[in-house]
C-alpha cells in the first residue's frame, strides 16, 4: 500500500480547497466526453443503452493497473433492474453515451432540518466555539429558522441529488426550543420528495438529554416515524455518561430503533463513552449492527495498542463509525477501522449553517479526501475508496468479479463522466444524472 502523504504534502498537493472539515471544490473534468445535459430528461426509465459498466481488473506483473469496462443495455421495470444485457446501440431508450454507471451515493450524516442553504449567505460567527456556546446560539435562532426549514430542507435535498445522492441519514433536533416542530417540518419536506429521495431520521437531542431536560420530548419523537435514537457528548454536555447513555439505549430498545450518537469528546471521557456503549450493546445483542458512533474523534488520539483493542471490540459488537473525514488536528484511523471490520460511512454533516459554512453536498468528495489523506493512490485502492460514497456497495468485488448491477437490484444509480471508479474518485468526476428507483430525478 502506498505510504500516506504527510499533512504538509497533502495540503500543498491537494486538488481541492479544504477548510475546517468541509470541502469546496469544482469538479475536475475527465477526458471522457459527456453528453449534453438535455440527453437525459426527468421521468421513468425503462431502458438505458450505451451505459458503461466495470467488468474486471487488468493486471501487469501481479499488480492491478487498470479497470476493464464494457457498454451494456439495461432494462428497468417497477423500480428494479430487470436485466443487464450486451449492448444494443439501436434499441429504443435513453442513450447514456458511454457514461459510467455507479451505485447511487448516500449521505449518512447530515442535518437537513437546519440550514441557511436556499436563503441568503451567512458565514459563521467567531463568538461561538464550544458545543454549549452553540446550544445557546440555537436557542436564539431556531424559532426564526423553523419558519423556512421545510423549504430549505427541500433545497438541500436537491443539492444532494445534483451531487449523486438519493438517500440520507439526517439528524433532526429534538430540543425544548423547537420541541417536535423541527422533526415535523423535515417530515413534510421528505414527504414532498418521497418519489425521488429516501431518508432515515435520527431523533437528535442537540441540546443534551439531561442538560436541556429533553427526555420526554425524545420519548415522544421515538413514536413519530424515526429510525434512530441520537445522543450528544454524554460527559461534557450531559455531565453523566451512564445516565445519558442508559436513556438512549432504553429508548432504542423500547421502540425498536437503532442508535447514532454524536461523540466529539476525546481523552478518558470519550474512551469511557465508547467502552460503555460497547458493553450496553453486548448486553443487548439486538442492537448489534444498528448502533453507530458519529465523529468518534477519541479514536484519532489513542495509542496503537489501545486503538487496536478498542476497534476490535467495536467490530465484535458491530458498532459502526460515521465520519466526515476531518483533517488538520484530527485524522481518523479509517484504515484501522477497515482492517478490523468496523463499518465506516460518511456524510456532509453541516452544509452552510451556523455550525459550518463549508460543504458541497458531495460524498464523492469525501471519498476523494479519504484517498488523499491515507495515500490510496493505486487503481485498486481508488476503486475500493468509492465505497465511502456508496455506503459499501461496489460494482466489482475484491477479485474483480462484477457484482453490481444485477437483475433484481433496485434501479438507483448515478451516471458519471469517468472511465472507471478509480478515476471518478481521483477526479471527483461530474455527476451527469441520478436515477432513483427507476426515475430520473437529476
Amino acid at each position: 500500500m502506498t505510504s500516506p502523504l504527510s499533512r504538509k504534502d497533502f495540503i500543498r498537493n491537494s486538488s481541492i480547497l479544504l477548510a475546517g472539515g468541509g470541502i469546496l471544490a469544482g469538479n475536475v473534468a475527465s477526458a471522457h466526453t459527456a453528453p449534453t445535459p438535455e440527453t437525459i430528461a426527468p421521468g421513468k426509465v425503462s431502458l438505458i443503452k450505451n451505459v458503461r459498466l466495470e467488468t474486471g481488473f487488468e493486471t501487469e506483473d501481479g499488480e492491478i493497473v487498470a479497470t476493464r469496462t464494457e457498454l451494456f443495455t439495461i432494462e428497468i421495470s417497477d423500480g428494479k433492474i430487470r436485466s443487464v444485457k450486451p449492448n444494443e446501440p439501436n434499441a429504443k431508450g435513453i442513450d447514456a453515451k458511454g457514461l459510467l454507471m455507479l451505485p447511487a451515493f448516500r449521505d449518512m450524516h447530515i442535518h437537513l432540518d437546519k440550514t441557511f442553504y436556499g436563503g441568503p449567505w451567512k458565514a459563521r460567527s467567531k463568538k461561538q466555539r464550544s458545543v454549549k456556546d452553540m446550544i445557546a446560539l440555537e436557542q436564539q435562532i431556531l424559532p426564526e429558522m423553523l419558519k423556512t426549514s421545510t423549504y430549505r430542507a427541500e433545497k438541500l435535498i436537491e443539492l444532494l441529488q445534483s451531487k449523486g445522492s438519493n438517500f440520507a441519514r439526517s439528524h433532526v433536533n429534538i430540543d425544548p426550543t423547537s420541541k417536535l416542530d423541527s422533526l415535523k417540518n423535515l417530515q413534510k419536506a421528505l414527504e414532498n420528495k418521497k418519489n425521488s429521495f429516501g431518508a432515515e431520521l435520527v431523533a437528535f437531542p442537540q441540546h443534551g438529554i439531561l442538560y436541556s431536560h429533553s427526555e420526554q420530548l425524545m420519548k415522544e419523537a421515538a413514536q413519530m416515524d424515526i429510525d434512530f435514537i441520537g445522543g450528544l457528548d454524554p460527559n461534557s454536555v450531559d455531565g453523566n455518561i451512564e445516565k445519558s447513555m442508559d436513556i438512549v439505549v432504553q429508548l432504542a430498545l423500547d421502540h425498536n430503533k437503532g442508535i447514532d450518537i454524536h461523540l466529539h469528546e476525546g481523552g478518558e471521557p470519550g474512551l469511557k463513552t465508547v467502552e460503555y456503549l460497547i458493553s450496553k450493546v453486548n448486553e443487548n445483542p439486538v442492537l448489534k449492527g444498528k448502533t453507530w458512533l458519529s465523529h468518534c474523534f477519541v479514536l484519532a488520539k489513542l495509542e496503537p495498542a489501545k486503538l487496536q483493542e478498542t476497534v476490535e471490540k467495536m467490530a465484535n459488537a458491530k458498532i459502526g463509525v460515521v465520519s466526515t473525514i476531518p483533517f488538520g488536528g484530527i485524522t481518523m484511523p479509517i484504515p484501522t477501522l477497515y482492517k478490523y471490520g468496523v463499518e465506516v460511512m460518511t456524510g456532509n454533516d453541516s452544509i452552510i449553517d451556523h455550525w459550518n459554512t463549508f460543504g458541497s453536498g458531495s460524498v464523492l468528495q469525501k471519498a476523494n479526501l479519504m484517498a488523499q489523506l491515507y495515500g490510496y493512490s493505486t487503481e485498486f485502492e481508488l476503486n475500493r475508496s468509492l465505497r465511502l460514497a456508496t455506503c459499501n456497495l461496489l460494482p466489482l468485488d475484491e477479485k474483480g468479479n462484477r457484482q453490481w448491477p444485477k437483475a433484481g437490484d433496485t434501479a438507483s444509480f448515478v451516471l458519471v463522466d469517468a472511465s472507471c471508479s478509480a478515476e471518478a474518485v481521483s477526479r471527483i468526476s461530474p455527476v451527469r444524472s441520478l436515477v432513483h428507483s427507476g426515475n430520473v430525478v437529476y
